[in-house]
């Protein structure tokens, strides 16, 4: 709806944001940089963030760079995954039908893996999305299937991204310490800090193609107090500010505005 009144070619503020064009903190880069390694050498991995914080895009820009000519991705995300549902999940992207008991399908799973491996010479890296809502059961088959040829090798890499409970509410208490053992890479996405607010808001504008400042450096400050420097509440405050700013037939955003828009017609703030 504003789009035409800035100038804007694009819509600046929205999921849709094309992988090379997103913006990387320092720490997206760090973790993608870690995740293409787990990728390589065949780890088990566990990624972390608060809700909002940035888990999807970076999966989504992980598996857009992850080279096809080399890898199988593989992608599952199932809040009430059980250990038989994932071994479908996983033989059904395959193209291969699964067993009804998950100790047969785990050995075609096992089997199909070598032939990807030894055949195609490819590698399988499997995600796991909310991951912080599996049960017990469910992670501690990952154990099972990361215990491949007496514990000698991986048979693929395993990636487990959930919100910050996945470790600090599940994998970091004593029950769970079999399946923390067995983690090899983990990384956590923080809130991004002043700068990097600045930096994302202008990453999007730039996208936008609008040519011009649209925000004051004072509403970028109370942008970044509102959100918490989470990019999801970035997206939602930017993007009714400048749905306000159209109304009022403002060209710049300010802080005055950015202010009004937060108390009123945002639900929630964090």
């Amino acid at each position: 709806m504003y789009e035409t009144f800035f100038g804007m070619t694009n819509t600046p503020f929205t999921r849709a944001v094309p992988v090379e064009k997103l913006f990387e903190t320092t720490a997206m880069r760090e973790t993608t940089g870690r995740l293409f390694y787990a990728a390589e050498q065949q780890l088990f991995a566990v990624v972390t963030a608060d809700p909002g914080c940035g888990k999807s895009t970076l999966i989504r820009g992980f598996a857009e760079k992850l080279p096809a000519n080399d890898y199988i991705l593989l992608y599952i995300s199932d809040s009430k995954l059980t250990p038989r549902w994932f071994y479908k999940g996983m033989l059904d992207q395959l193209g291969m039908e699964a067993k009804f008991y998950r100790g047969d399908s785990k050995r075609i799973l096992q089997h199909q893996i070598e032939i990807i491996r030894g055949v195609q010479k490819k590698k399988v890296v499997c995600v796991l999305d909310e991951a912080h809502l599996l049960e017990k059961e469910t992670l501690e088959e990952f154990r099972f299937l990361l215990n491949y040829r007496f514990d000698s090798m991986s048979p693929l890499a395993l990636v487990l991204v959930g919100q910050s409970e996945l470790w600090d509410q599940r994998l970091k208490l004593q029950r769970y310490a079999a399946i923390r053992q067995r983690v090899d890479i983990y990384c956590t996405l923080p809130h991004l800090d002043r700068s990097e607010t600045d930096g994302y808001i202008r990453s999007h504008l730039d996208y936008s193609e609008c040519g011009q400042e649209l925000f004051t450096d004072k509403a970028i400050d109370e942008i970044h107090k509102a959100s918490s420097g989470i990019p999801r509440m970035i997206n939602r405050i930017c993007d009714k500010a400048l749905l306000y700013a159209f109304q009022q037939q403002k060209r710049l955003v300010d802080d005055h505005m950015v202010g009004f828009v937060v108390e009123h017609e945002m639900l929630t703030v964090a």
